[in-house]
């Protein structure tokens, strides 16, 4: 793992490939290793970097005092693209959609393309039953480290609470290992993972925010799948109307964590993306 140092602390992150800038972002208690199944199918002639960001599964605590609210993160995202001096980046976004917000904060002048996945947008933040666990883990003391323990748990994480509503397929106990491990056994990761789940959140501004998009005049796949419960269909068919050059297509059978539920689809459209 390479790693770059942001206002906020030390970012790790993997890169491969050469050529234009591919981003490759993960959601909440997850990291790199979310897109293993899909990386090896993208197409060559691309510089693909996936990055470790702050959100629970990182490896580095970051610098104590660090912003890592909801805007705190969307700056590292931004500051992490200036540390590595990225232009003309392709960002794809998953699960987690505080990134969306580049535009609306006026920091993505190094995006110029854009694929979006299944993630939080408009009011859906956090979202459905994960997002309710998440809700009370935040108020009670220990409560992330005992989600985690239950995420190991293969019968438990396929409740709707954890990741039943999250991936069709079952999740693979080496990839849950490794996303927990952090939590499990580094305080630093738990505070900035309450500092996230902490922030304040005003669904008039969360959709503000997201309708900023319609700033954004890159090239920009929506790549949504119709069945799952967590990020609403109808959402992604709305991003796509939003975005000036938004295009919509669908991943039928996965839920939110497509790349795992259906790896081949997702690198198939979002190759033809890349090089359209």
């Amino acid at each position: 793992m390479k790693h770059v140092e942001v206002s906020a602390g030390v970012i790790e992150y993997d890169e491969t490939g050469s050529g234009p800038p591919v981003v490759l972002l993960h959601g909440l208690l997850m990291d790199h290793t979310l897109w293993d199944r899909v990386l090896p199918l993208l197409p060559e002639g691309f510089t693909y970097l996936r990055p470790v960001l702050p959100l629970g599964a990182h490896r580095r605590p970051m610098k104590d005092g660090a912003d890592l609210t909801l805007r705190g993160q969307v700056r590292i995202v931004a500051d992490l693209l200036d540390a590595l001096d990225l232009r003309d980046v392709t960002l794809v976004h998953a699960d987690w959609g505080g990134a969306l917000f580049l535009t609306a904060h006026g920091l993505d002048q190094r995006v110029s393309r854009l694929v979006v996945l299944p993630c939080e947008a408009f009011g859906n933040f956090p979202p459905g039953l994960p997002g309710r666990m998440l809700k009370i883990a935040k108020r009670v003391p220990g409560a992330f480290r005992l989600v985690a323990r239950q995420l190991r748990i293969a019968r438990l994480r396929r409740l709707p609470l954890l990741f039943g509503q999250m991936a069709r397929r079952p999740v693979p106990d080496d990839l849950v290992r490794r996303w927990t491990e952090p939590v499990l056994r580094d305080r630093g990761v738990v505070r900035d993972l309450q500092a996230y789940c902490r922030t304040p959140l005003v669904e008039s501004e969360l959709v503000r925010d997201t309708e900023a998009l319609r700033g954004f005049t890159g090239p920009a796949l929506v790549l949504w799948s119709p069945d799952n419960r967590v990020m609403p269909p109808e959402h992604g068919r709305r991003l796509a109307e939003l975005l000036p050059a938004g295009r919509y297509a669908e991943v039928p059978g996965a839920y939110v964590l497509s790349m795992l539920d259906e790896p081949e689809t997702v690198a198939r459209e979002i190759g033809a993306f890349l090089t359209r």
